[in-house]
């Protein structure tokens, strides 16, 4: 299956377009290929904080509160007990 691409201009300055050649021939991949898996990590980042502000947004405090006050279990194990 074959990914569908479209192109983009992008103007960087000459400083960044320098060490993105650098990182990418270390890397030995294309400049194009670099670029793209740079902004392909800055959305999954963004994602997983937007997925994890909806998260505690729908956070019920009071449930959390009694699991963890509930009676019963396995103590805890040695170096996880509370100070």
């Amino acid at each position: 299956m074959k990914t569908k691409t479209s192109t983009f201009p992008l103007r960087l300055p000459v400083s960044l377009k320098s060490a993105v050649e650098k990182l990418a021939a270390q890397d030995g991949v294309s400049m194009n290929q670099f670029v793209a898996m740079a902004v392909a990590e800055k959305v999954s980042v963004l994602n997983t904080v937007e997925f994890f502000a909806e998260r505690k947004a729908k956070a019920d405090r009071g449930a959390f509160r009694r699991v963890l006050d509930r009676e019963g279990g396995e103590p805890p194990r040695p170096g996880d007990e509370l100070p």
